[in-house]
C-alpha cells in the first residue's frame, strides 16, 4: 500500500506540471512572437531630363590682365590710387616729373617756328626768282638752288612737327592712366622712385568681369566636345570646391584649344562667366562641370539604395506582394544625392534605400511610415512611405 501511494503521488504531480505547461504555452509564444519582414525605408524611381556632363577641376584667370609699364623714364611724384582699388578704364594712377618733357615740348615748338619762318623766306626768294628766270637775269643754276631750298625747308618743317608731335606724346606718357577697368593690386613703386622707360613694371591690374575658368578634357572626350561645341550650346557649370552644386554659375565656353598636350593627353578649354561681384577671383581653383547634352527621361535613384556585389550593382525592388526583389541594374552619371539607371529599372518602382544588408531576396519587407527623399535630380523632394507597402505581419 505504501508503494501504491506513492506512485499515485508521483503519477498526480506529474499530471500538474504537464498541465501547468500546456496553460503557460501559448503566453510564452504569444511573447517570443516577431513581426515578419525586415524594416526598410524606400524610395520611388522617377524619370526626368538630366545632364550628361564632363566633371574637371579648372582655375579661374582675369578677363584681361595688364602690368602698367612706364612709356617715359623719370621719377615718381604723385600716385592717385589706392592698393586694392576698383580702378575705372583712363583713371590716373601715377605722375612721372614732367618739368623735363615740357621743356622739350617748348624747345620742339620752337624749332618749328624756326623752320616755317625759313620756309616762308625761301617761297620768297624763289618766287621772286621764278618771275625773272624768263627773262634770263638769273642763271637756271640760281634757279635751282632755290628751289631746292624752298624742298629742304619743307623738310625741315614736317621733322619739326615730327618732332614737337614726339614731344607732346611723351609729355603725355609721364601721366599714366589705367589701360581697363579693373581692379588694382599692390603698387610696385612709390612715389620718390626713378623708372625707366618700358622697364620698370609700376601695377599690375585685372579685369574680374567676366572671369575666366580654365579646365582641361581628356582627347577620349573630345570628339563629343567638339560636336556639341559646333552646335553652340555647349556651357559649363563653374562652382568653388567649398560650394553645393546647386550654387553653380553657368558660363559659355568660349574656347578649344587646337591641340592635344603631350604627356598629359588633355585639351584646354575655356569658359567665361560673369562675375559682377567678384565671387570668383583670378587664380582661384573651381569645379566645372561641363554639360553636353540632355538626356530625357532618365530613371532616378538615391545614391544609398544601389548596392555592388560579384555580378555587380544591384538594388532591392519591392513588389506589391511586399517581397523584395534583387534587380541587377546598370550605373550612370550622378545627379546631386541621386543615380541615373540605364538598365534595370523603370519609373515608378519603389526601391530599398535602407536596410538592404538583412534582406534575403524574395523575403518579406516592412516599410517604414517616415518621409524619405524621391529620386530626383536635386534630390530634395520629399513624400510619405506608406506601411500599407510592406507585406503582412
Amino acid at each position: 500500500m505504501k508503494l501504491k501511494g506513492i506512485l499515485g503521488l508521483m503519477a498526480s504531480n506529474i499530471l500538474l506540471i504537464a498541465a501547468a505547461g500546456c496553460s503557460r504555452g501559448p503566453v510564452q509564444a504569444a511573447a517570443g512572437a516577431r513581426p515578419e519582414g525586415t524594416l526598410v525605408t524606400v524610395a520611388t524611381t522617377t524619370a526626368t531630363d538630366v545632364p550628361v556632363y564632363l566633371d574637371e577641376i579648372g582655375r579661374n584667370g582675369a578677363f584681361e590682365s595688364v602690368t602698367v609699364t612706364p612709356q617715359v623714364g623719370g621719377r615718381i611724384t604723385e600716385r592717385h590710387f589706392e592698393d586694392g582699388a576698383n580702378l575705372t578704364k583712363g583713371q590716373l594712377l601715377f605722375v612721372i616729373d614732367p618739368r623735363p618733357y615740357q621743356a622739350q615740348l617748348d624747345s620742339a615748338q620752337a624749332n618749328l617756328a624756326q623752320a616755317k619762318a625759313s620756309l616762308e623766306l625761301a617761297k620768297i626768294q624763289f618766287a621772286r626768282d621764278a618771275e625773272l628766270v624768263g627773262t634770263k637775269a638769273i642763271s637756271k643754276q640760281d634757279y635751282d638752288t632755290k628751289k631746292s631750298t624752298v624742298d629742304v625747308d619743307e623738310a625741315q618743317v614736317e621733322a619739326a612737327e615730327a618732332a614737337l608731335e614726339t614731344a607732346r606724346l611723351n609729355l603725355e606718357y609721364c601721366f599714366i592712366h589705367s589701360p581697363i577697368e579693373g581692379r588694382a593690386g599692390a603698387r610696385l613703386v612709390d612715389v620718390g622712385n626713378v623708372v625707366q622707360a618700358n622697364t620698370t613694371s609700376l601695377l599690375l591690374t585685372q579685369r574680374l568681369d567676366p572671369i575666366y575658368a580654365d579646365f582641361a578634357i581628356t582627347e577620349r572626350d573630345l570628339p563629343e566636345v567638339q560636336k556639341e561645341m559646333k552646335r553652340g550650346t555647349l556651357k559649363a557649370d563653374v562652382r568653388l570646391p567649398s560650394e553645393p552644386e546647386n550654387a553653380a554659375r553657368i558660363g559659355k565656353l568660349t574656347f578649344l584649344d587646337n591641340t592635344v598636350q603631350n604627356g598629359t593627353g588633355t585639351v584646354n578649354l575655356r569658359a567665361t562667366i560673369a562675375n559682377p561681384d567678384h565671387h570668383f577671383w583670378p587664380g582661384q581653383f573651381v569645379n566645372v562641370r561641363l554639360v553636353l547634352e540632355t538626356k530625357k527621361g532618365a530613371v532616378l535613384v538615391p545614391n544609398e539604395a544601389t548596392q555592388i556585389s560579384q555580378k555587380g550593382f544591384y538594388v532591392y525592388v519591392v513588389k506589391s506582394d511586399g517581397t523584395a526583389d534583387l534587380r541587377l541594374v546598370k550605373l550612370g552619371q550622378r545627379q546631386g544625392n541621386d543615380i541615373v539607371i540605364t538598365d534595370g529599372l523603370s519609373a515608378g518602382e519603389n526601391v530599398v534605400r535602407t536596410g538592404q544588408l538583412t534582406i534575403i531576396p524574395g523575403s518579406k519587407v516592412r516599410v517604414a511610415s517616415a518621409p524619405t527623399e524621391v529620386a530626383s535630380p536635386t534630390g530634395k523632394q520629399t513624400v510619405e512611405s506608406s506601411s500599407s507597402q510592406g507585406g503582412k505581419s
